[in-house]
C-alpha cells in the first residue's frame, strides 16, 4: 500500500465518520423538536442512541455507549414518579404505590414508550445488530429510554426532565391500572405459588451464549423440583420475567 493510497483511505473513513454524526445530529435535532427541546448539546442525546455494540467493534467511530447515560436514570425516574403517586393516591399504601411504580417503569412499559416515539429509527446499531431483531428488541429499546431521560435531565434540568416522564411515562398510568399491570409476572407466579402450593419458585441459568454485547441467557424456572417453564433473552432479568409468565399460564391459567 502506498502512503498516498493509505492517506486516501484516512481520509474517506473520517469523511464517512463525519457524515454519519451529521446525519444523526439531524435525525435527533429534529425528534427533539417535537419533544418541544432545545438542545444545548446535542452531543449527549446522540449518545443516548448508541448501543454498545458500536463501541465493542468500532470505537473509533463511537468511543462510549448509551449505558453509561442509564448508570442514575431510576435516581431521576424513581423520584418524579414517586412524587406524582403520593400526591395523586393519598388513600392508597405505600406497597400499592410501589407495585404502581414499578409497573411504570418496567421495561415493558418503557420498551412500549419507546415504539410510540419511534426510539428505535434513532438507535445506532453496528452491522450485525442492524440486520437483526435488535432494533425492536424491548430490553433495548426500554434502555434508551432511561438513557434519553438521562440526557435530558444532563441537558435540560429536573424540570424539563419532569414533563417528559409525565408526558410519556406517567401518561401510561390509566392503560396500567385498566388492565391490572401492577404486578410483574415474577412476582404474580411466586405469590399464586405459595399461596396455593406452599411453594417458592427458584430459577437456574442453563445456557449463556453470545458476545458481552449480544449475551443471551437460557432460564429455566422450578417447582416442586420440576421444570415447569423456559425462556431465552439478551438479560438473566427478563429472561426469567418471561419464564415465570409461562409457568404462570400453565399452571395458573389452564
Amino acid at each position: 500500500m502506498t502512503i498516498i493510497l493509505f492517506f486516501k483511505i484516512i481520509i474517506l473513513v473520517i469523511t464517512r465518520k463525519a457524515i454519519l454524526w451529521e446525519q444523526e445530529a439531524k435525525s435527533v435535532s429534529t425528534f427533539l423538536d417535537k419533544l418541544g427541546i432545545k438542545a444545548n448539546d446535542i452531543s449527549v442525546y446522540i449518545l443516548a442512541f448508541i448501543h454498545r455494540s458500536i463501541v465493542n467493534e468500532r470505537p473509533d467511530y463511537a468511543p462510549e455507549h448509551n449505558e453509561r447515560l442509564e448508570f442514575l436514570w431510576d435516581a431521576v425516574l424513581e423520584l418524579i414518579i414517586t412524587e406524582k403517586l403520593f400526591l395523586e393516591f393519598p388513600e392508597k399504601t405505600e406497597w400499592e404505590l410501589t407495585d404502581i411504580r414499578s409497573a411504570l417503569v418496567r421495561w415493558k412499559n418503557l420498551a412500549k414508550i419507546a415504539i410510540n416515539l419511534e426510539l428505535n429509527n434513532l438507535l445506532f446499531l453496528w452491522k450485525w445488530e442492524e440486520k437483526t431483531w435488535w432494533r425492536n428488541n424491548d430490553y433495548i429499546l426500554a434502555n434508551t429510554v432511561e438513557a434519553l431521560l438521562w440526557a435530558i435531565y444532563l441537558d435540560q434540568g429536573y424540570k424539563i426532565a419532569q414533563k417528559f416522564v409525565i408526558d410519556y411515562i406517567y401518561s401510561t398510568l390509566d392503560d396500567i391500572l385498566s388492565n391490572n399491570l401492577t404486578k410483574d409476572f415474577k412476582t404474580l407466579f411466586q405469590e399464586s405459588a405459595q399461596a396455593e402450593y406452599e411453594k417458592t419458585p427458584s430459577y437456574k441459568v442453563l445456557l449463556e451464549q453470545w458476545p458481552d454485547h449480544n449475551k443471551v441467557f437460557e432460564v429455566w424456572v422450578f417447582i416442586w423440583d420440576d421444570m415447569i417453564a423456559t425462556w431465552k433473552w439478551s438479560s438473566k432479568k427478563k429472561a426469567q420475567e418471561d419464564a415465570a409468565k409461562n409457568a404462570y399460564n400453565i399452571i395458573f391459567n389452564k
